[in-house]
């Protein structure tokens, strides 16, 4: 295949300008609805006045219902080529994992590159304004690097700029292809020599992304399976204090027996014996904990970030959202596999899973969900704060509030009824970046996903 060409005319976000000023009639503010607000943005894309119950003035762009951008805190954009292909399988998260697998063993740079162009500008038009990729696609399928150097990590970045959402790209160290194990031949692509190799690709590629308004670096430590003890000592003290870490954590039974054998603690104890429960912190999952887990979690101040649609598709569990809440873990929800991409979704599931679990309504206030959905997502991102007030991202999200779903529901409770069909203007720094489901331009999440699969099964035929 040749040079990636996209449909449409995508690649001219920085032709866009930045809305000066904004009038919402209804605006959420942590989850409260204030009337006629108007906010004003500096020319770097942040909120640099809010002035609420005012009128509008000539030159505002003219929004109704408005939220603050979601912030994906969890995904893994190459998962979504699985969607509908997987469900009819039966099985468990391993049984899955083989065909994720094979997924990941035919990408490219190339392929890599449409597909998550057509993943993040679903996201994007979906309502989600900023996404943590947890990317751990680093090599060819044999483990050689690829020349150039981070050809699959640019890859992603290009993806997000090309739509223009904001990505915190989590690159990942993964060593071992379970605890004491070697990496297996379909695993090799994610290794690096060594920590040592992992930080000195870490670093080369900071250097590179650099100068990217919407995209930074951060990092992930896979898990406790693929990264031993004294390694991830080494990964924290070779990384800059304020960068984030995430790390896969108790998503699965078995990670827990196999830890426990192996050292003689919990997952959620063992990152405790090593200094690394710390507020940069952030656990995906967190299914399976003990009660001395969750109290770890809460005292260290860690993020846990829950995907309540990919832990319900694999058959996870339910994990103890609340009961981390009330520990004093900040949640964050993200959709991982992207077998679902619908903030609304997270947020339901979220509660929803409580409300099953404890047989009582209202676990979760909706301005608590929002504020996962959002505020939380951006901080476990190192987005800093999202709050929409002077200094934060100007990035918004009108919603429909006449739809068949929405029809009739207070603005504050939302977070419960509206979906992502609801999304109606979305704005990145001030930016229009897609309304009604499209991208700028009029292009189409669902005709950059056709692409981005025709182009994985030519090279699957291959």
């Amino acid at each position: 295949m040749g040079k990636l060409a996209l449909p449409g005319q995508l690649g001219g976000l920085a032709e866009i300008a930045t809305a000066t000023s904004f009038w919402c009639e209804s605006l959420l503010v942590e989850g409260i609805a204030v009337a006629s607000v108007r906010l004003e943005v500096d020319a770097g894309g942040r909120i640099s006045r809010v002035q609420p119950g005012v009128a509008p003035e000539t030159t505002d762009t003219r929004l109704g219902t408005v939220l603050p951008g979601f912030g994906n805190a969890h995904s893994h954009a190459f998962h979504r080529a699985l969607r509908g292909r997987t469900h009819g399988e039966g099985g468990d998260f391993w049984l899955w994992r083989e065909s994720m697998y094979r997924i990941a063993a035919q990408l490219d740079p190339e392929s890599y590159q449409a597909l998550a162009t057509a993943v993040f500008a679903e996201m994007l038009a979906s309502g989600y304004t900023a996404v943590g990729e947890f990317h751990y696609l680093h090599h060819h399928r044999d483990g050689e690097p690829y020349v150039p150097a981070h050809a699959m990590e640019l890859a992603l970045a290009s993806a997000a700029r090309a739509v223009g959402i904001r990505l915190v790209l989590l690159d990942t160290v993964y060593l071992q292809g379970a605890i004491g194990r070697e990496l297996a031949p379909n695993q090799r692509a994610f290794g690096d020599e060594g920590v040592a190799g992992w930080l000195a690709r870490w670093k080369s590629l900071r250097s590179r992304l650099a100068d990217n308004d919407l995209v930074t670096l951060g990092a992930a430590v896979h898990s406790v399976r693929a990264v031993t003890p004294d390694a991830m000592r080494n990964v924290f003290a070779g990384l800059p204090p304020e960068i984030p870490v995430h790390i896969h954590l108790s998503e699965q039974p078995q990670e827990n027996a196999d830890c426990e054998i192996e050292y003689g603690l919990t997952p959620a104890g063992l990152l405790d014996s090593i200094d690394a429960l710390t507020p940069r912190l952030s656990v995906v999952h967190a299914t399976h904990l003990s009660d001395d887990d969750r109290a770890l979690l809460g005292f260290a101040r860690v993020t846990v970030v829950m995907c309540p649609t990919t832990e319900a598709d694999l058959g996870d569990g339910i994990g103890p959202a609340l009961a981390l809440a009330h520990s004093g873990s900040p949640i964050a929800l993200g959709s991982d596999q992207n077998a679902v991409i619908d903030p609304f979704l997270e947020m339901r599931g979220l509660e929803m899973g409580e409300r099953l679990a404890s047989q009582k309504r209202g676990r979760f206030a909706p301005a608590e969900l929002l504020t996962a959905a959002s505020t939380a997502g951006y901080s476990a991102l190192g987005l800093g704060r999202h709050r929409l007030q002077p200094g934060d991202p100007c990035d918004l999200v009108e919603i429909s509030t006449t739809s068949v779903r929405t029809s009739g529901s207070l603005p504050e409770q939302l977070a419960l009824t509206a979906s992502a069909s609801d999304v109606m203007r979305v704005f990145v720094g001030g930016r229009l970046v897609a309304d009604s489901g499209q991208l700028i331009g009029g292009i189409r999440p669902a005709a950059l996903m056709t692409d981005a699969l025709q182009r994985l099964a030519l090279r699957q035929a291959d």
